[in-house]
Formats: structure tokens, C-alpha cells, sequence
């Protein structure tokens, strides 16, 4: 099949199962193996944030969508060229990805025969779920189902290490400028991990909160895990997050690399987060995850 990823989560799904040489058209944002790169073709194009600050981004943001505007652009032409078989693309947060509705359209507008699969998971089982119709979709259900079980029995195994321990309580701050307590799948790592998740939305959308409102939720511990950062960006936030919520331990985390992407690395994350909230019980992850900022 020829395969166009919308979105990076998805980008990690097909390579997980053993398709990336079926793929021929990703974001600027997917992670690839370098030597596959040059083979493929770039269909969604948006703006580099990387020289903004965290209420830079947030007012960009706030700006596009209320100007009714997306925040990434579908180049149709290139879509058209690849003639896909099968488009991932998503619903679940316009600011990660192009949302399905466009892709949809763009599709019919073309006269594109592909399929069109949204990806759009709010709990954990919710995205080992995906995993599965994305290999239903691509004609390849039993590495799925190979791949799912994988990652249970890792996800089991994290839980046992863990079990009849004390669970400190664990906020997620998924943003600082204003601050988001975390939703979606996150509390469901932590719990995963060994923790008590508070202040976070567990299966529904992340929202913004108030530092008053965190510190009201009494954590122990603070996880910092900034949606489009890896742990350079998480460790500049999360001292930030020490200054507003002193005497709180306060760990900075790889978000793009083991939290925020909605595909197989997030039990690496259940990995991390239980090896912060019990380090004498799960190995630490390997260096550039976690760092401890207070």
C-alpha cells in the first residue's frame, strides 16, 4: 500500500509495524530515518516555533483559530502526485494536526482514491486501539495484534514492579504560559507508574488551570511534559514550574519523545514516569528522558 501520515504519532505507528517502506508522504514534523527522508514527499507544512516562547505560541495559536484559520497547511498538489492508498490524519487536537475534515475534503476535491483513517485516541486503550485499525487498514492485523501484545505485556510489567508501593501524588503540566494540567492519556501513565494522578483530566481534553488551582491540588511531584518539546525544552520550562511551586520535586521529561505523541513510545513513558516515582524499582530510561530540575 502506499501510505501519507498526517501526523507524527502516526508516523511512529507505521514504522512500528514494520511499514515504512510503504510510505511516501509525511508532516514536517514526523520523526524518519534519515536515510528514508529523502524519499519521501512533505504534505503538511506549518510554522516553526522553535524561537518562541511558550505565551508566544499559545497567542499565535489562540490568534489562527480565532481567526477561524488552521495552523498547518495541506499541500494538495503533493497529496494528489503520491496517489495513496491510505491517508492517517486525526481529529483529536487541531493544534498537533490537520484536522480530518480537511483532509477529507481536500481528498474528494482531488479525486483521490484513498482512504481516509482518523486517529483520534483520548485513554491509553484508546491508542493501543488505534494501532490495531491502523493495521486492519493497512492489511496488516496480526503485526498489530503482535505489536499491542508487546506493549501490554511491557505495560503489565511496569505495573508489577510498581504494585503495593506508596503513590505520591503526581501532577502533569502539559504547558506554562498559562499553565494546562494534563488530560487525555497521561493520567493513565502515571497511574501505570506508580502514581496518583491530580490536577489532570484523565480521557478528556488537556485545559488550562491556574498556579493557585495546582497548588491547591497538593502534588509531590510535578512532571513537566511541554506538547512539541523534547527535554532541553521540557528542563527550561520546569523551572518555571519550581519558581511558581517551590519546595514541589519537579522533573523535567522528553514530551515529544515519550509522552505526547499518541502511538507506541508512550509505554516508554509509563517507563520513565515509574522510574522517577520509584527509582529503586524500574531501570531509569536512557539519558536525554528525564532530568530533575528541583
Amino acid at each position: 500500500m502506499r501510505l501519507v501520515s498526517l501526523l507524527p504519532a502516526a508516523t511512529e505507528i507505521v514504522y512500528a509495524l514494520g511499514l515504512g517502506d510503504d510510505l511516501v508522504g509525511v508532516t514536517f514534523e514526523c520523526e524518519v530515518p534519515p536515510a528514508q527522508r529523502a524519499g519521501l514527499t512533505v504534505v503538511v507544512g506549518g510554522r516553526d516555533t522553535r524561537d518562541m516562547s511558550p505565551g508566544e505560541i499559545d497567542a499565535y495559536v489562540k490568534g489562527r483559530l480565532g481567526a477561524g484559520a488552521d495552523l498547518y497547511t495541506l499541500h494538495a498538489g503533493a497529496l494528489a502526485g503520491l496517489d495513496p492508498d491510505l491517508i492517517l490524519t486525526q481529529d483529536l487536537c487541531r493544534v498537533c494536526a490537520l484536522p480530518s475534515g480537511r483532509v477529507s475534503d481536500a481528498v474528494d476535491h482531488l479525486g483521490c482514491r484513498a482512504e481516509v483513517l482518523s486517529l483520534d485516541p483520548y485513554t491509553l486503550d484508546d491508542v493501543l486501539g488505534t494501532i490495531r485499525a491502523v493495521g486492519v487498514a493497512a492489511r496488516v492485523p496480526d503485526r498489530a495484534e503482535a505489536l499491542v501484545d508487546g506493549l501490554r505485556a511491557r505495560l503489565a510489567a511496569v505495573a508489577a514492579a510498581v504494585a503495593g508501593r506508596p503513590r505520591r501524588r503526581v501532577a502533569v503540566v502539559e504547558w506554562i504560559d498559562p499553565p494546562f494540567g494534563a488530560g487525555h492519556w497521561i493520567p493513565d501513565l502515571v497511574r501505570i507508574a506508580g502514581g496518583e494522578p491530580v490536577a489532570t483530566h484523565p480521557g478528556a481534553r488537556s485545559t488550562p488551570t491556574t498556579w493557585d488551582a495546582l497548588r491547591a491540588a497538593r502534588p509531590e511531584v510535578v512532571l513537566v511534559t511541554p506538547c512539541g518539546f523534547h527535554l532541553d525544552g521540557a528542563a527550561a520550562q520546569a523551572a518555571e514550574v519550581a519558581r511558581r511551586l517551590p519546595g514541589t520535586e519537579v522533573w523535567a521529561v522528553d514530551a515529544d519523545g515519550l509522552i505526547v505523541r499518541a502511538g507506541p513510545r508512550l509505554v516508554d513513558g509509563a517507563e520513565a514516569f515509574a522510574a522517577i516515582l520509584h527509582p529503586d524499582a524500574v531501570p531509569a530510561p536512557t539519558e536525554g528522558r528525564i532530568r530533575r530540575v528541583a
